[in-house]
């Protein structure tokens, strides 16, 4: 399979209390402001060699904003764009995001905004986030809870079939893990574009709403970090919705909080599984499998599965 994505690259998230949100990620989750444009505030995760990795955008409400890919080459580029033409997703091409060249606007079957593009302009670090090391983007921050970057994100979609489909056929993602329930039906897709085990992720929405975010997930580079983690957003005050603890699925070591716009935010530890294998097999988990909890016991939490955003009430 030709791999024509590179990588999952960064992501709009919308905050109805975006001043609240901004100070989440720049001092709990060690971020830098590197940019603000409107309502819209830019942040760099501090070894992403992009110029940022989260968008911060003001709105009435919370939710998932564009997410961005960066293509492996220009033609691998203009592979992909005419595969998102002929499904008839496309949206066309624009130049309105300033830290990239043009960049083809395009949804998934749920509404879900994309962005993909070749042409970028990396980070450069200020004389004061100058790193020691020159093989790293900017300085370590040594605060809060250090997460390196951008890790995945999982969707909430009305259905999965089609998405199955758009992720293999239309982005050239290979599928992971999934889960099938005991009618046959798939509830949940893991697909990678990199050699990780995966980058994006489509997880049924109870709700059969259309277009909505579960979590976005950062990674940290050991489960230390992650536990320090849980202290820092204990002590601020910040929502821990579930663990730390084990994935079973993916065997991510995990800690789910709600930043103070509402949106859910995983901090996962980068040392899970590598794909290297160019056949490899997908996982499938049953609904019993399924049901008995997380990798060491710990029982799914019943807004695991509820929350979402935005929240259905919103308008």
């Amino acid at each position: 399979m030709t791999r024509d994505i590179a990588h999952l690259s960064a992501v709009e998230l919308f905050s109805p209390v975006p001043g609240e949100s901004v100070q989440f990620f720049a001092d709990l989750m060690a971020m830098e402001v590197v940019a603000r444009s409107g309502d819209s505030v830019y942040l760099h995760s501090w070894d992403d060699y992009e110029r940022f990795t989260v968008k911060v955008t003001g709105h009435h409400t919370s939710g998932i904003g564009r997410t961005w890919l960066r293509a492996s080459s220009p033609e691998a580029l203009q592979r992909r764009v005419r595969l998102i033409e002929q499904a008839g997703l496309g949206a066309g091409w624009s130049e309105e995001e300033p830290n990239y060249g043009p960049v083809f606007h395009f949804t998934d079957p749920d509404g879900h905004p994309f962005g993909i593009y070749w042409e970028t302009r990396r980070y450069q670090p200020t004389p004061k986030m100058k790193p020691s090391l020159k093989n790293q983007a900017s300085r370590f921050p040594g605060r809060g809870s250090n997460v390196r970057r951008l890790d995945h994100v999982n969707f909430l979609a009305s259905e999965i079939p089609s998405h199955d489909h758009f992720m293999a056929e239309i982005l050239g993602a290979r599928k992971s893990e999934q889960i099938m329930l005991d009618d046959g039906s798939l509830a949940a897709i893991w697909c990678t574009v990199t050699d990780k085990s995966y980058d994006l992720v489509y997880t049924q929405d109870w709700t059969k709403t259309r277009g909505r975010l579960h979590h976005i997930a950062f990674a940290t580079d050991t489960r230390e970090d992650i536990l320090r983690a849980a202290d820092v957003f204990l002590e601020a005050g910040i929502h821990i919705e579930t663990g730390p603890h084990k994935h079973a699925i993916q065997q991510t070591f995990f800690l789910y909080v709600w930043e103070p716009g509402g949106n859910r935010i995983e901090l996962c530890n980068a040392g899970a599984r590598l794909l290297l294998a160019p056949d490899h097999q997908v996982v499938t988990w049953t609904q019993a499998e399924r049901a008995k909890g997380q990798a060491w016991g710990l029982k799914t939490i019943d807004t695991f599965h509820t929350h979402g955003t935005p929240p259905i009430t919103a308008g």
